[in-house]
């Protein structure tokens, strides 16, 4: 069956890669706005994480090194 998959010669042609491209834009615009609040908090809380750990590699620095 895997052999008749690979051998099998019909493939997606032009016109249906172009169709699933044009219906994944139209979805990005139609959702465009959702999509950028999501990153956005993504990045946010990305940003949160990276200032929290750096005070605390700050801190054990300062608390480890020689005085």
């Amino acid at each position: 069956m895997m052999q008749k998959f690979w051998r099998d010669e019909d493939g997606l042609g032009t016109l249906e890669i172009l169709l699933i491209v044009a219906v994944l834009v139209i979805i990005a615009i139609a959702f465009r706005k959702w999509i950028m609040k999501w990153v956005l908090e993504m990045f946010n809380a990305t940003q949160s994480e990276v200032t929290d750990q750096s005070t605390t590699i700050k801190g054990d620095a300062t608390s480890i090194s020689p005085k």
